[in-house]
């Protein structure tokens, strides 16, 4: 007597990574249309997590903002004429300066973060 051989079921099949990909995608539903309340809240939240992420980066960077300056003024300091230094042109100068440095280089280092949101969004 042969023995029946039982038919595989769903968890008995093999399944390949990319055979599921391409399953899920074509029976995949669409999204409930959302509507101007529910985008501009999507909005928000994702606004509000890239400026905490920018926020969270900026904190090491501002300790060290004046380390951070001298490391970009040094080409310049190198070029100048001997005897020659950098003057500030603003009372508040050589406080802020430094800080705009760390600010902008925490969003530029904050660049993946803000990309990933912004995709997400669209």
């Amino acid at each position: 007597m042969n023995p029946v051989k039982p038919r595989p079921t769903k968890s008995r099949r093999s399944r390949s990574v990319i055979g599921d990909r391409l399953n899920t995608r074509s029976t995949k539903t669409q999204e409930p249309q959302q509507g101007l309340v529910g985008h501009l809240v999507e909005l928000r939240t994702r606004l509000l997590r890239i400026v905490f992420s920018i926020f969270i980066i900026f904190l090491p960077l501002a300790f060290f903002a004046n380390d951070l300056y001298a490391i970009l003024a040094m080409p310049l300091l190198d070029t100048m004429p001997q005897g020659t230094s950098m003057i500030a042109t603003e009372v508040a100068s050589p406080f802020l300066t430094p800080f705009k440095f760390a600010l902008v280089l925490s969003v530029f280092l904050g660049m993946p973060v803000i990309l990933y949101h912004f995709w997400t969004f669209i």
